[in-house]
């Protein structure tokens, strides 16, 4: 039963990242942390190796589906890597509680930026 969850898990991110481009990551750390008791921190960190091969297969479906700028990827790539090294950094310094209030007030505010 325990690896039927982690593939489902994974299942779930897997649609998310592909229906709404690399969004898995934020279903998959509270998914983690409830279904498969990970711990804040490994979760986070974790999310990432996993949102990485997903990314990648993702990228070449829509390489040959949909018009990709591929300017823009260049430089958000550049500002992602500068921004992961960073936050990888700092989430080692943040305890638990914070590291959940953080992540949720991402979470309500990207949630009301779709809405509105």
């Amino acid at each position: 039963m325990g690896k039927i969850k982690i593939i489902a898990v994974g299942f779930v991110t897997g649609m998310i990242n592909g229906l709404f481009g690399a969004g898995g990551g934020s279903m998959v750390v509270p998914a983690m942390e409830k279904f498969l008791d990970v711990k804040e921190h490994e979760a986070h960190a974790t999310a990432i190796a996993v949102i990485l091969p997903l990314s990648i297969i993702s990228t070449f479906i829509y390489v040959k589906h949909q018009n990709i700028v591929w300017e823009s990827v260049l430089y958000v790539s550049i500002g992602g890597i500068i921004g992961g090294i960073l936050g990888a950094k700092f989430l080692k310094k943040l305890s638990p509680k914070w590291l959940h209030k953080i992540f949720g007030l991402f979470m309500i505010a990207a949630s009301i930026r779709m809405i509105i």
